[in-house]
């Protein structure tokens, strides 16, 4: 088992073994285009990089299907947020003992101490993010968390999140997105000698016309590898690309063999995408029951060692599912938070208000990847990775619940800094105990959009912080 410290190596046994090749451009002489960065993959990560890199870059987005066909559109639960300084130990400890302290502790520090003012900065872009009575943020909680500290948007936030970013890219003249555009293979320059670096990549257009996009940076943001397995939450087109594609050229590849699996998808027994029932439903009170409505776990524990309860319950009842009941969580409470969580299920037939719903694990998510530093470089000059195909440490062998759009997004725009700037983003230092009130926390998060502002190589159109008050 690889520590925290190892070298970053292949597994032996990986997913992508079972990956199909690319395919590969026809004879027809490629059309040659020229940027400044090339980001392949138009999730969150792929959206924050470009959005934090110069408006004098010329930049091209690649999408391999429809712009919405990325994972980033899916996450239901929410986005981590470092709520006070108190809370610090409390959060790194929670990730550490989730990721089974296989995590690299200097990445989940970057990570944490980065949150604020990301927060702060996707308000700014217009997310909106539920909030108390009082204007507040809303926090939520999921499991292995020990509080409350999950900014959400009822049960869509990656979708929020997602559009809220895509709507600022297209509004950069700099930014061409190319979407049904599938990358087959890096352009090296140098190859096979010590100054070997990643100048572009190759990819196919919508009708399979190859093209050469020659870059300074290339920035491999290509999500995860769900489509290689038969159940997963994740959208089919997503089979590892990324990481096979930059393994040929020698980048090194970390944790291959850490894929996390949901505890809970709803069960259809039919094929296709499973339908996510996110973690936030056990967070706010959703209980596991066996074939006799007997509840048989504790369900706000890690997301492996739920996943492993049911697993054997599900052998000891001779079921292909079991049962996620929320009989403990209020009507107003379902209706409001969980809307889209509902209407699957009652699409499918189960009235959550009034019955449990059959769930089953299935793939979720890959903590493994494309080995990178804090930088979010990769062991190949000029290439960088950011989101699920990289592996930057901070989940270790499992990821705690929303941290996802928090790592991606923070290790995102550093990968534009350091593409602009050649240095590394410093990292914000511990918050003041954050005051209560609505007023007090609009001062904070206005003080951390203007900080990301000055911070950043290339600001977003200077709009002002939104009010705290909906």
């Amino acid at each position: 088992m690889m520590n925290s410290t190892s070298a970053p190596v292949a597994a032996s046994v990986s997913p992508l073994d079972a990956a199909p090749s690319a395919t590969k451009p026809s004879s027809t002489t490629a059309t040659s285009i020229t940027c400044d960065v090339v980001i392949v993959g138009c999730g969150v990560a792929g959206l924050y990089c470009a959005l934090n890199l110069p408006r004098t870059y010329r930049v091209i987005m690649l999408s391999k299907g429809a712009i919405d066909e990325c994972d980033s559109m899916l996450a239901q639960g929410g986005i981590c947020m470092l709520v006070n300084d108190s809370d610090y130990d409390a959060y790194f400890e929670d990730t550490m003992r989730a990721g089974h302290y296989e995590n690299r502790a200097d990445s989940v520090e970057v990570m944490i101490r980065s949150s604020r003012r990301l927060i702060a900065d996707l308000v700014r872009l217009g997310v909106d993010f539920e909030r108390t009575p009082a204007g507040d943020l809303a926090f939520t909680r999921e499991g292995a968390h020990s509080r409350p500290r999950i900014c959400y948007h009822a049960d869509i936030t990656g979708e929020e999140i997602t559009t809220k970013l895509l709507a600022q890219v297209r509004k950069r003249s700099n930014v061409e997105i190319r979407e049904h555009t599938c990358m087959t293979d890096l352009i090296m320059a140098n190859e096979g000698t010590p100054a070997a670096r990643c100048a572009g990549v190759r990819a196919t257009g919508p009708s399979g016309e190859p093209l050469d996009i020659h870059a300074r940076a290339t920035v491999l943001a290509t999500g995860g590898i769900g489509g290689l397995y038969k159940h997963s939450t994740n959208f089919p087109l997503l089979t590892g690309d990324g990481c096979r594609i930059a393994a040929n050229h020698g980048a090194a590849l970390e944790h291959m063999d850490y894929v996390q699996i949901h505890p809970t998808s709803l069960y259809t027994g039919k094929p296709g995408r499973s339908f996510l029932i996110s973690e936030s439903c056990r967070g706010e009170g959703a209980i596991l029951l066996d074939r006799n409505g007997e509840r048989f776990t504790d369900e706000l524990q890690p997301r492996d060692v739920v996943t492993a309860a049911i697993k054997r319950q599900m052998a000891i009842d001779g079921t292909d599912h079991v049962w996620l009941s929320f009989e403990r969580i209020d009507r107003a409470t379902i209706l409001e938070h969980f809307p889209h969580i509902y209407e699957a299920c009652r699409d499918a037939g189960y009235d959550i208000l009034h019955e449990p719903a059959p769930v089953v694990p299935a793939q979720h998510y890959f903590m493994g990847g494309i080995h990178v530093d804090l930088n979010s470089e990769t062991t190949v000059p000029d290439l960088y990775a950011a989101g699920e195909t990289s592996c930057n440490g901070v989940h270790g062998k499992n990821r705690l619940a929303s941290n996802s759009l928090l790592e991606s997004l923070v290790f995102a725009r550093r990968a534009a800094y350091h593409i602009a700037t050649g240095a590394s983003l410093a990292v914000d230092g511990a918050e003041p105990q954050q005051a209560s009130g609505a007023a007090a926390q609009n001062d904070t998060l206005e003080h951390a959009s203007a900080a990301s502002q000055d911070a950043a190589p290339a600001p977003i159109n200077p709009e002002p912080a939104l009010s705290a008050n909906r």
